[in-house]
């Protein structure tokens, strides 16, 4: 298989909140807007996340109910800090503070209108003990 692009999507009861928060707040453009689906660019071409309204006759009719259950996204951003900094200044409640990880990556989460968690990605270097342990020698 040669994957050309990605889209994640997922069931939500109002499209247009959905799409203007991940448009407005979090700043990806809008690709697709209609009353029933919207679609927003995920920072590279075709990479996309959707919103599907729920009960919507495009969805097989044993998933129209579906609730986003466990669902989360990451995207990488070039500088978290000023990503928290400018969503609390936009009233947006972060889930839990930045923090840097030993992996090498310092971030955030918030939650969108829907519940599912968007985790906000800086890639550091990762502690070089941890990555001793854990990685591959180069």
């Amino acid at each position: 298989m040669q994957v050309k692009g990605f889209g994640a999507g997922y069931l939500v009861d109002d499209v247009a909140a959905t799409t203007r928060f991940y448009a407005d707040v979090v700043g990806l453009p809008i690709t697709v807007e209609l009353d029933w689906f919207a679609s927003v660019n995920a920072g590279a071409p075709g990479y996309e996340i959707s919103f599907v309204r729920r009960g919507h006759e495009s969805v097989p009719p044993a998933y129209r109910a579906q609730e986003p259950s466990g669902l989360m996204f990451g995207l990488i951003v070039e500088d978290v800090r000023a990503e928290a900094k400018r969503l609390e200044e936009a009233g947006v409640e972060l889930v839990t503070p930045v923090v840097d990880e030993v992996y090498g990556q310092r971030h955030f989460y918030v939650a969108d209108p829907n519940g599912v968690l968007l985790d906000l990605i800086e890639l550091i270097p990762a502690d070089p003990e941890w990555a001793a342990a854990n990685l591959p020698a180069s």
